[in-house]
């Protein structure tokens, strides 16, 4: 798989992609090259039907420190900054702002909903800090394992700003509304052991245990499996999660099981269950895509 990134490292063993932030000196601090470094990183892992799944940690002893802030107590002042992508200022003539300009949208949440829209599953491995919008960006992952020395801060009320990177619709729905708010409110850092009872992570590891345990459970989830299955579940899910009705969910499994009752994916399936065999299943996630995608790119599933 191809690299060249400014701020991320990029690789694929055994089916299984490791994005790992690589700004080690400034303990992973999120700036605008690494925004654009992760957009891309989970483009390629969508591309490249030999992953199966995609795990996120950070180099050295650091997850993400937060948003880097060498340009000192105007880093949030996107219109003096150039915010993330240096568009142009969306700030009017008359002074007024438009907030449907590309330069509004916050950097964090690009990346948020760019890991949201990932066709493979996305596992953190939080291997240390994890502040700001090194939490935040973890919540679009499907499950967030930490090492014993992670440490966790929502500290946007200590900066005098507000939540990003969708977090304040991901966050109540991991955790619970009251959790959320106690952390978002206090802005306070805490340790791998909050956060699990929290249920803001699935499980705490050894620091020499957290990459094998995230590989492990990336093999779990997909040795047996058929990748389109998986892929187009994943999507399901979350589109699930904001349903208004239990209808909702009916009317897309149904066009789902309709599809893929009739792939060759489902013909392997049962014959492997009969012959008492592995299944070799032979679908592709992108040739899957092709039905689906038009269903959730529409109103109504997004």
């Amino acid at each position: 798989m191809q690299d060249g990134f400014e701020t991320i490292t990029l690789g694929v063993e055994d089916g299984i992609a490791t994005i790992t932030l690589n700004r080690p000196d400034r303990l992973n601090a999120f700036n605008g090259a690494m925004m654009r470094d992760l957009v891309a990183a989970f483009d390629a892992t969508d591309a490249d039907e030999a992953v199966r799944a995609v795990i996120v940690t950070g180099a050295g002893r650091g997850f993400c420190a937060g948003a880097d802030l060498s340009g000192g107590a105007a880093t949030f002042d996107y219109d003096q900054s150039g915010g993330w992508n240096g568009a142009e200022s969306p700030v009017r003539a008359d002074g007024s702002v438009d907030y449907a300009h590309p330069a509004v949208r916050d950097g964090g949440g690009i990346v948020a909903l760019r890991i949201f829209e990932s066709r493979k599953p996305v596992i953190g491995a939080i291997n240390g800090a994890a502040v700001g919008i090194g939490a935040t960006m973890t919540l679009p992952m499907d499950f967030r394992l930490a090492s014993e020395g992670a440490r966790f801060g929502f500290v946007f009320s200590r900066r005098g700003i507000a939540p990003e990177a969708t977090s304040t619709w991901f966050l109540p729905r991991l955790v619970g509304i009251g959790q959320a708010l106690d952390w978002c409110y206090s802005g306070r850092i805490f340790g791998a052991a909050e956060a699990l009872e929290g249920k803001l992570v699935r499980s705490v590891h050894a620091p020499d245990d957290l990459l094998p345990a995230a590989r492990a459970l990336a093999k779990d989830l997909t040795t047996d499996t058929a990748a389109a299955s998986v892929s187009l579940l994943r999507r399901m899910m979350y589109a699930g999660m904001g349903a208004s009705h239990p209808m909702d969910a009916h009317r897309l499994e149904s066009r789902a099981i309709w599809a893929r009752g009739a792939s060759a994916d489902a013909r392997e399936g049962v014959a492997s269950f009969l012959e008492k065999r592995a299944a070799v299943f032979p679908d592709g996630v992108s040739e899957a895509w092709e039905t689906f995608e038009p269903w959730f790119d529409s109103p109504e599933y997004r």
